[in-house]
């Protein structure tokens, strides 16, 4: 008698045939596979609110010189930045803002950790966005603690 396989299982895993002797039924030569669970699914890896708010930044970079760009988001944590142009990822920069009623400028030093390019359609037009994602590894002088106020104030008014 020779063994041959037949079918799939999942990802390309060959299946046994059923063993068969002439003049007998097939009987199968292995148990059913258990049911594989589902893989998990990924966890909102964000530590901090973000919030939605478009707003000019200043990024700075000793290797890549200085550009303006739009924020379109921010949080305790980072920021993402609007540009056509994103910095290399791993990047160090220096952050510059002002708070929305420009009373005090924050300044994060952060890492560019993410590059995004996001297509979508806006009233029948297709358009796009690229940009980079900044996590904030410090803050200038008090900058740390007008961000939160800022972000507090944010929150109060959603």
């Amino acid at each position: 008698m020779r063994n041959s396989f037949s079918g799939s299982a999942g990802a390309g895993a060959p299946v046994a045939a059923a063993a068969t002797t002439p003049g007998t039924s097939p009987t199968p030569s292995a148990k059913p596979a258990a049911p594989v669970p589902a893989p998990p699914q990924p966890s909102e890896k964000r530590q901090h609110l973000r919030f939605d708010k478009v707003f000019p930044v200043r990024v700075e970079s000793i290797l890549f010189g200085d550009t303006h760009c739009v924020a379109r988001n921010v949080s305790a944590g980072g920021i993402f930045l609007e540009t056509s142009d994103p910095l290399p990822l791993g990047a160090r920069v220096r952050v510059c803002f002002l708070t929305p009623d420009e009373a005090a400028e924050i300044v994060a030093v952060g890492e560019v950790k993410n590059h995004y390019f996001v297509n979508y359609v806006q009233d029948g037009v297709s358009k796009s966005v690229s940009g980079m994602a900044v996590r904030f590894m410090s803050f200038e002088q008090e900058s740390a603690h007008v961000l939160r106020d800022c972000l507090d104030r944010f929150r109060i008014l959603h």
